[in-house]
């Protein structure tokens, strides 16, 4: 049986500070079919070295301006090629098996 892509969008501003356990609480999942859709909205600080600093299960993208949360996010999920979505925030981090109960969830 195929699992299901699933795409995280994480919308990121200026987000340094817990971006790396953010980002390995999705590397760390016990479900391994997903992307991340990471969308820098035109941050200043270190967010873009670190978020490049992944492989390319993550996928990078930068807006040009600060925008809303809400227009950041919906051009994140322009870039999105997974059956179901998630949002994580860059402040956030999941447990391991948080995708695993999700997807199996979904699919009942």
């Amino acid at each position: 049986k195929i699992q299901p892509l699933v795409s995280i969008v994480m919308n990121c501003y200026n987000g340094e500070k817990y971006l790396n356990e953010a980002i390995d609480s999705v590397y760390n999942q016990t479900y391994q079919n997903w992307e991340i859709i990471f969308w820098d909205n035109a941050s200043n600080d270190k967010s873009a070295i670190i978020a490049k600093s992944y492989d390319s299960k993550l996928k990078y993208y930068k807006g040009e301006k600060t925008v809303s949360l809400g227009l950041a996010r919906n051009m994140a999920l322009d870039e999105c090629n997974g059956d179901y979505v998630a949002f994580l925030d860059v402040d956030d981090m999941w447990l391991k098996e948080k995708l695993e109960i999700l997807t199996l969830k979904l699919q009942k």
